[in-house]
């Protein structure tokens, strides 16, 4: 006769599942999968082991021939890949910090529960991260044109005297950029920021206003110390994107005046297809970024104080 727990043994093993059904379980699970896997690693994982051995070659075409680190070593004395690294970093040091600090003020403007209209506030600003690369190249170009509206603004106020060049001069020429890509990317920031700060417990900011503390001690004492997983996450997200910019200066100024503003993702493009074609040392300024990007990512972790880096 068999015991009351023996019993509900017996009744708990009927209803597990078999390991063959187990199996056939997880195998549907990869079936689901399988096509989205085949197609990052055809496409992503693929071409980038592939631009990895292509950066160790050299020659034209389809004649080309290992070389071992000499690529690499042609790196350190290229004035041209230099001066867009240059170009890059310069857009880098100015344009994120400017960036990340206007989408966390406007974020926190934004958030505040007696601003009306804010649903079109926060369109309005979102608006440009969404807008055509080139018809917002062609429209900072009209603006910033000598005769621009941004010219004859600043003249109308009697803040400047004569019309800045600001595509073919190579200061104004980077400033230019650097405003094109602030107005782009900043509303795309924001975002980020407004999900987390209605994620704060609102009770926090009431106890600290019942202390005493004023609205800028609330946002450096509460707001930036529970946005610093977020701040992280733009800080990288924007570093790797200006690493990778292109399209701004392509449409815009095009590298020029002369080099002033080509950055490292235009100087791979003339590599590849403006100069003689030379694809594989174009690999090795690639995989630059690439270290770039690592390091600066473990830099910017450290700082946060990350224990996980």
């Amino acid at each position: 006769m068999k015991t009351a727990d023996s019993a509900a043994g017996s009744g708990s093993n009927t209803f597990r599942p078999s390991r063959s059904r187990r199996f056939k379980s997880g195998l549907v699970g990869w079936l689901f999968i399988a096509a989205a896997v085949l197609m990052i690693a055809a496409f992503y994982f693929y071409p980038m082991i592939q631009a990895l051995i292509l950066s160790f070659k050299t020659g034209t075409g389809m004649n080309l021939k290992f070389n071992g680190l000499a690529n690499y070593e042609r790196l350190f004395t290229d004035t041209m890949f230099l001066s867009a690294v240059s170009n890059t970093f310069i857009y880098l040091l100015f344009q994120v910090p400017i960036m990340i600090i206007f989408a966390l003020f406007i974020s926190v403007l934004l958030n505040d529960r007696k601003l009306k209209f804010k649903g079109f506030f926060r369109t309005a600003i979102f608006l440009p991260c969404i807008t055509s690369l080139v018809a917002y190249s062609i429209v900072f170009k009209y603006l910033f044109a000598p005769d621009g509206l941004v010219n004859a603004f600043l003249l109308n106020i009697h803040l400047i005297g004569e019309p800045i060049q600001w595509l073919t001069h190579p200061f104004w020429a980077k400033v230019t950029i650097i405003i094109a890509i602030t107005w782009r990317w900043t509303g795309y920031n924001m975002i980020f920021y407004l999900s987390g700060l209605q994620n704060i417990d609102q009770s926090i900011y009431e106890a600290a206003r019942i202390d005493g503390a004023s609205a800028v001690r609330q946002f450096f004492s509460i707001t930036v110390p529970l946005l610093k997983p977020i701040i992280l996450f733009t800080s990288i997200t924007s570093t790797i994107g200006t690493l990778q910019l292109f399209d701004e200066v392509m449409n815009i100024t095009r590298g020029g005046p002369g080099n002033a503003t080509t950055t490292i993702s235009q100087y791979i493009y003339n590599l590849s297809f403006e100069y003689s074609s030379d694809f594989g040392y174009a690999a090795t300024v690639s995989y630059s970024i690439v270290i770039m990007i690592v390091v600066l990512s473990f830099i910017q972790f450290k700082v946060a104080g990350d224990r996980n880096a």
